[in-house]
């Protein structure tokens, strides 16, 4: 199955990937061949530790590059603003509360809420996807369904 991810959010991943490799296993590994150099390995709470930071290097290296295979990268750069679809960022009005919120549609693992990122999986995106200017859309959240009217569409460049 194929991930969809801007160029920005590829480039992120390649370089955790790199660091991941290229720096942190690297250390981790001088890590574990100095906390053997102390001796008894049963009771070595830093070579322990040391190996404990290896299985989780090794499986975000695992997990990340299989992302990497499996990303569908998307320019958005010849892209209209004309619908919301993957990549564009939305100026939205929540009706009840007449509070506007800015979302941009990214990837899954380039979302972060803070940052005003939602991933294209989301329930807000999936309900955005393909509305226009002034189009009112519902999106049920768990515990209300809020209305939103779509007041802006464009793309960060």
């Amino acid at each position: 199955m194929k991930i969809p991810m801007t160029p920005k959010g590829h480039a992120q991943l390649k370089d955790e990937l790199d660091r991941l490799k290229k720096i942190e296993r690297p250390k981790n590994i001088a890590d574990i061949a100095e906390a053997r150099a102390h001796g008894d390995l049963s009771e070595n709470a830093e070579y322990h530790a040391a190996k404990e930071r290896q299985g989780f290097i090794e499986g975000r290296i695992r997990e990340i590059g299989s992302k990497l295979v499996d990303a569908q990268v998307i320019d958005t750069s010849n892209l209209s603003a004309e619908k919301v679809v993957f990549g564009v960022t939305v100026e939205l009005l929540d009706i009840e509360s007449d509070e506007k919120k800015v979302y941009t549609i990214v990837g899954q693992d380039e979302a972060d809420l803070k940052n005003g990122t939602i991933s294209v999986h989301s329930p807000v995106a999936r309900s955005l996807i393909s509305r226009q200017v002034g189009d009112f859309v519902e999106v049920k959240a768990p515990n209300k369904t809020v209305e939103y009217e779509v007041l802006k569409i464009s793309f960060k460049r």
